[in-house]
């Protein structure tokens, strides 16, 4: 548990900065089975409907995250009673992973039930065993939202079709909206952020680390593909272009903005704020990698024939969307986006109406370059300019 100061109050728990535990890195793991879930789901369904069902369980999955990320800077993680707590929610989360597959079929109360538990049952060990005294309001609120969002999980459970997906979708909206005002309750207010005690050095990192799960998950997608399929010339190219595209998303990720955002929330007049802008910006990113990573499953299987439109939307529509999630990024750190991004954008737009005409591996083969002609601007970028984080409340 934290120590207590001497007004009673927990401190804040002393960790080296940037430095997340063991056991963070070991409970990201289970994320990685969780995005690779999530990704065969969407390229087993790849349709409107498919990509909302999947973006729903995703925007579940990255809750539990992140609650348990921010809740980690207030617990000693050395404790055993935490570590418990820790392994118990990674746990529940691989159960979660598990039953997203089928979650809008017979898991749908599976997956209710242990969603909420995690996040219940987070509330009622912190409620019960910290002395923290913040510890009441900022549990009392997420347990007030979770008991209200539990009427949507479990009666969406209760249905079929897309009825379960429309229930769903209102009630995750409903918790990230909550969460985005500070989960206010009437008496108890909205949560502060000096609440959460959230190190921007730590906090950095960890999203950073989300990123690292999301294309360790692509990769994980592209090597058991290949594995699975016909080990030709074919699939063998195609591994390769699948392989280059991850790599590039990482280096694109990286680049300046990536490595500057610790500096960028220690500058900031409103750091909480930052914060929470960039945990959206890596949900967006993240987002974009599980496209890339259901473009793997696709191409590496089938790198040749026709394209059709929903291979074509995924295709350039993955690499699209992290690049719009890494401009906010620059936005956050910089207080400008970068050009490169928006010139990657209207180059996939470009290519996209044609892209049909062409094999799977081709289409991907656009992607990877347009990603590819942005980090060799960046590359010359880095040699041109300096770049001083500058986020927006500071400017």
């Amino acid at each position: 548990m934290a120590a207590e100061g001497d007004d009673g109050v927990a401190a804040p728990v002393q960790r080296p900065p940037g430095r997340p535990a063991f056991l963070e890195l070991f409970f990201d793991l289970v994320y990685v089975f969780a995005l690779v879930s999530l990704v065969k789901m969407l390229a087993a369904e790849l349709s409107w409907t498919g990509v909302a069902e999947a973006l729903v369980l995703l925007l579940a999955f990255t809750l539990v995250w992140a609650l348990t990320t921010w809740a980690a800077d207030t617990l000693d993680l050395a404790r055993p009673t935490v570590q418990v707590q820790f392994i118990g929610v990674a746990a529940a989360s691989l159960l979660l992973a598990a039953a997203a597959p089928d979650a809008y079929d017979g898991r749908g109360l599976l997956f209710a039930g242990t969603y909420l538990t995690v996040h219940l049952g987070s509330s009622a060990y912190y409620l019960l065993l910290r002395r923290d005294a913040a510890e009441p309001r900022r549990s009392g609120r997420i347990v007030f939202w979770y008991a209200i969002a539990a009427v949507g999980w479990i009666g969406g459970g209760l249905v079929a079709g897309p009825t379960r997906l429309l229930i769903w979708a209102v009630t995750v909206a409903v918790e990230y909206g909550a969460a985005s005002f500070g989960w206010p309750v009437p008496r108890l207010g909205r949560s502060q952020p000096q609440e959460w005690q959230l190190v921007g050095e730590r906090v950095a990192e960890r999203y950073r680390q989300f990123v690292i799960v999301a294309l360790g998950a692509a990769i994980f997608v592209i090597g058991t593909t290949f594995s699975l399929s016909e080990y030709t010339i074919d699939q063998a190219w195609a591994l390769l272009v699948m392989f280059t595209i991850v790599v590039l998303a990482w280096r694109i990720y990286i680049y300046r903005a990536g490595e500057l955002l610790t500096d960028a929330i220690a500058r900031s007049t409103n750091p909480a704020l930052l914060t929470q802008s960039a945990a959206v910006t890596h949900l967006i990113m993240v987002a974009g990698i599980a496209g890339m990573a259901v473009t793997s499953q696709l191409v590496v299987m089938r790198p040749f024939g026709e394209t059709p439109p929903s291979w074509v939307a995924v295709t350039l529509g993955g690499p699209a969307m992290f690049l719009v999630g890494r401009g906010v990024l620059d936005y956050t750190v910089f207080g400008r986006i970068s050009r490169s991004r928006l010139a990657g954008l209207v180059l996939l737009a470009a290519v996209a109406p044609a892209a049909h005409l062409l094999p799977p591996v081709a289409v991907a083969l656009l992607a990877m370059s347009v990603l590819a002609l942005i980090a060799a601007a960046n590359l010359v970028s880095t040699h041109l300019h300096a770049r001083i984080p500058m986020p927006p409340a500071l400017r």
